[in-house]
C-alpha cells in the first residue's frame, strides 16, 4: 500500500531543490514508510518479511515510486528495527562467553533478591543468556579505589583458546568495578580481540556504571544481541548502497538515530527503537502546552506501547528490562503489554477468557486475513463488531475476509461459554482494553500523576480503534490521532534528533565533592558524546547528574547547568524527590553518576492536509459495548476537510488504520489533518 499525505494538484515530481527524506519502522506486522518532501508526505506499509531487509526495500520503492522520485534522490534514510529485541524475546541471539572476576561467574544467575510475581511460589527468573559453561573467570582485583592486582595477559590468551574451543560467536568482559578504574578489563577486551575473531563488548564501553549484576546484564545482552545487528546492517547498508540510497540511520532507544558503526558497536541501543520513534513522531505532531503532558498510545500487530511526553520531551529512563533483563542504558520510557491487533483470545484454565500476548503475527495472521491462520484475535474481533468493514482493506491491499473471522469468534465462543460471535467480540476487545488501561495507569497514576489531566495520542494500525473506550476508563477528554498515525513511528524518525550518551560513575557526596575531579569527568565525557556526533558544531551538550539521599538504593536524574553548583543541584534533587515521591528529607545528598548528551537537531517534516470534501463512503452496522448496535456513517479520513466536526458514532479510514468516534463523542479534524475526539454529554442517538 502507498498513501500520499496530500491530494490534488499538490501530489507533483520532485522539484529542484527539494530535501528528501525518508523513514522505515518494521513491526511485527507491517513494516512503515514515510517519505517527506519540502512540501508533502507519501506514506506506504507492506507486509514485514522474515529478512527484515527485504521489506524495508520494498517499502522504499513503493514510496518513491508514489512521490515520483527515486531511490538514489533519497537524501536521508533513517530506520527503526525489531531485530536486538526479537533476538532476546526469542531467545535467538549469539552463543555468548562471559568473562569476568574469579569468584563472580554467577552474577548473571543469582541477580537480586527481588522475585518476578512476589506471591506466586513456584514464579522462576528467566534463564541467563550465557550458561554457566560459558562463564569464565581471570584472577584480577580491582576496587573502587583502582586497581589492587593486575590480570596477567598469558592468562587471558589461554583463556581466548578455551572460548575458540567452546563455539562461542559473541564475548562479553565485565570485570568488578571496571567502572571505577578499566585498566585490566581494557586488557582483557584488547587481548580477547587479538586472539578470537568474534565481537567482544566490554563494560566500560558499554555503560562504565556502578551496580554488577545490571552491568553484566547490559553488557550481556549487547554482545548476545551483536552479531544479529552487524549481519542485519551489512544486508541493509549493502542492499540500500545497490539502490543508490544514503547509508541508514538507526533509530537507538534513547529516542536518537545514530550511524551504523555506532550501533554496531553498541547495539544493545537498540531495543525498543521502533517504540521509542513512535514517542518521539507523538512528540513532534502534537502540542502539549494547554495540558500536563501525552500519554502516547501505540497498538501495532503483536504489542501496544505507552508511554509519557512532558513538556515536548519523551520521558527518559536508565532501569529498564525486557524480558527480565536488566538493561541500563538510556531510552524512551516505554510500556510494552502484549495485546496488539494480533494478539490471540484464548481461554485459561479457569474459564476466564484472555488476550496475548501470544500474537498471530503477520504470517499466517488473524483468521480475517486468510492466510491460514484460524486463532481468533483481537483483529478478527473488530471485524466482527464493524470497527473493520469487509470492504476495508488493511495496508491498502489486504482483503479482509468477515465469515473467517466470525467463525473464529464463533469457536471461541463456544469455549467461554459465550453465545455467539458477537458476544466473544465484545468480550475480547473489553479483555484488551482492560490490559491497555492497566499499562497506562502504570505511567501514569502509579508514578503520581493524573491522566485526567493529560491528553492521549493514538497511532498504530489499531490504536485509533481502541482509543476512545480507554480515554473512557481513564476519564481522559481529549484524545488526538495524528494525521500519520498508522505510520507515526517511521513519521517520528524524520523528525529524530541524532543523540549520543555517555555516563560515568564518580559516588561522591555532594557537600565536599570536589568539583574540579567532576568537570574534569565531564570534560571526558562531552568528548566522548561529541566524538560520536555527525556535526559536532551542531550538537546540544547535556549535562546531568544521578543523585540519591545517603543510605537509599536509587537515584534521581537532575540537570547540571555549565557550572558545577552544589546549591543548585541540591535544589533541584530536591524539587525531584518531592515531585516523584511527595516529600524530602533532612539528609546529605549523594552524586551516583554523570551523564553527559549530544544531540545533533534533526528536522521537520512537512504534514499538511489538503482534504477536498465527499469523504462519506458510506453506512455499515457497528456494534459498541456500552450502545449496542449503531448505523453508522464511514468516511474517507483523507477527504475530511479541515474544520469538518464529527458527531460519533463514527469510522474514518486511511489506508494505514482506523479511527473509531463512538457514541457520545465528537471529532474535529485540524488544519495539520489531525483528528481531535472528546466527549460529549448528550446522547444523540
Amino acid at each position: 500500500m502507498v498513501r500520499e499525505e496530500l491530494t490534488g494538484d499538490d501530489v507533483t515530481a520532485l522539484e529542484a531543490g527539494d530535501d528528501v527524506r525518508i523513514g522505515v519502522d518494521v513491526g511485527g506486522t507491517f513494516t512503515d514508510v514515510a517519505l517527506s518532501l519540502e512540501d508533502r508526505l507519501v506514506t506506504a506499509k507492506v507486509a514485514t518479511t522474515a529478512d527484515q531487509h527485504v521489506g524495508v526495500l520494498e517499502g522504499i520503492r513503493k514510496a518513491c515510486d508514489d512521490a515520483g522520485v527515486e531511490p538514489s534522490e533519497v537524501d536521508d534514510f533513517a530506520h527503526a528495527t525489531t531485530v536486538s529485541v526479537n533476538a532476546l524475546l526469542e531467545r535467538g541471539g549469539a552463543n555468548t562467553a562471559l568473562v569476568t572476576t574469579a569468584g563472580f561467574r554467577d552474577v548473571l544467575e543469582i541477580g537480586r533478591q527481588d522475585r518476578p510475581s512476589l506471591y506466586d511460589l513456584e514464579a522462576e527468573k528467566p534463564e541467563p543468556l550465557v550458561p554457566r559453561e560459558r562463564r569464565f573467570e581471570v584472577d584480577e582485583r580491582t576496587t573502587p579505589a583502582g586497581v589492587e592486582r593486575g590480570v596477567d595477559p598469558e592468562d587471558v590468551r589461554a583463556l581466548a583458546a578455551t572460548i575458540r574451543e567452546r563455539d562461542v560467536e559473541a564475548v562479553a568482559v565485565c570485570l568488578l568495578h571496571s567502572y571505577a578504574d578499566p585498566e585490566n578489563e581494557r586488557i582483557v577486551a584488547e587481548t580477547l580481540r587479538k586472539e578470537v575473531s568474534v565481537p567482544v563488548s566490554a563494560s566500560h564501553e558499554v555503560l562504565a556504571e556502578f551496580r554488577e549484576f545490571e552491568r553484566t546484564s547490559t553488557t550481556t545482552v549487547d554482545a548476545y544481541v551483536r552479531p544479529a545487528i552487524d549481519d542485519y546492517l551489512g544486508r541493509l547498508v549493502e542492499a540500500a548502497a545497490d539502490d543508490g540510497l544514503p547509508e541508514p540511520r538507526i533509530m537507538q532507544a534513547n529516542g536518537g538515530v545514530a550511524d551504523p558503526e555506532t550501533v554496531r558497536t553498541h547495539a544493545v541501543t537498540t531495543t525498543l527503537s521502533g517504540p521509542a520513534a513512535g514517542v518521539v513522531g507523538a512528540a513532534a505532531t502534537v502540542d502539549d502546552a494547554t495540558v500536563e503532558g501525552l500519554v502516547t498510545f501505540d497498538m501495532g500487530g503483536t504489542s501496544s506501547d505507552v508511554s509519557l511526553v512532558r513538556d515536548g520531551r519523551a520521558e527518559r529512563t536508565t532501569d529498564a528490562e525486557i524480558d527480565g533483563l536488566p538493561i541500563r542504558t538510556p531510552m524512551v520510557d516505554v510500556n510494552t503489554v502484549g495485546a496488539g491487533g494480533g494478539s490471540v483470545a484464548w481461554v485459561d484454565g479457569g474459564g476466564a477468557l484472555r488476550v496475548g500476548p501470544h500474537s498471530a503475527g503477520a504470517d499466517p495472521g488473524p483468521a480475517c486475513y486468510d492466510r491460514g491462520g484460524t486463532e481468533p484475535t483481537v483483529t478478527d474481533a473488530n471485524v466482527v463488531l464493524g470497527y473493520i468493514g469487509p470492504e476495508t482493506a488493511l495496508g491498502g491491499e489486504m482483503t479482509l475476509e468477515v465469515e473467517a473471522a466470525r467463525d473464529a469468534m464463533a469457536e471461541l465462543a463456544d469455549d467461554a461459554g459465550l453465545e455467539g460471535p458477537l458476544e466473544a467480540a465484545h468480550g475480547v476487545y473489553r479483555v484488551a482494553n482492560a490490559t491497555m488501561t492497566r499499562a497506562i495507569r502504570s505511567v501514569t497514576v502509579e508514578r503520581g500523576h493524573d491522566p485526567r489531566e493529560f491528553a492521549l495520542v493514538a497511532f498504530g494500525g489499531a490504536g485509533p480503534m481502541h482509543a476512545a473506550a480507554l480515554a473512557e476508563a481513564l476519564e481522559i477528554d481529549r484524545v488526538v490521532v495524528p494525521r500519520p498515525g498508522g505510520v507515526l513511528s517511521a513519521f517520528g524518525l524524520l523528525a529524530a534528533d541524532e543523540s549520543y550518551d555517555a555516563v560515568r560513575t564518580v559516588g561522591v557526596e555532594l557537600a565536599s565533592a570536589d568539583v574540579d575531579d567532576l568537570e574534569g569527568v565531564y570534560e571526558e565525557l562531552i568528548d566522548d558524546v561529541l566524538a560520536a556526533a555527525s556535526d559536532p558544531d551542531r550538537a546540544r551538550l547535556e549535562r546531568a547528574a544521578d543523585c540519591r539521599y545517603g543510605g537509599q538504593s536509587f537515584e534521581l536524574t537532575v540537570s547540571v547547568d555549565d557550572a558545577f553548583d552544589r546549591r543548585t543541584i541540591a535544589r533541584r534533587f530536591h524539587d525531584a524527590h518531592e515531585r516523584a515521591y511527595g516529600y524530602t528529607m533532612d539528609e546529605s545528598i549523594e552524586v551516583v553518576n554523570l551523564r553527559a548528551t549530544a544531540t545533533v537537531p534533526g528536522g521537520d517534516p512537512a504534514v499538511r492536509h489538503d482534504g477536498d470534501g465527499g469523504a462519506m463512503a458510506g453506512t455499515r452496522q457497528v456494534h459498541f459495548s456500552e450502545t449496542g448496535a449503531w448505523q453508522t456513517t464511514v468516511y474517507d479520513r483523507d477527504r475530511l476537510e479541515t474544520g469538518a466536526t464529527l458527531s460519533g458514532p463514527a469510522i474514518l479510514e486511511q489506508a494505514e488504520s482506523t479511527a473509531v468516534v463512538p457514541p457520545r463523542w465528537t471529532g474535529e479534524i485540524g488544519a495539520d489533518g489531525a483528528l481531535e475526539m472528546r466527549p460529549t454529554e448528550v446522547d444523540d442517538r
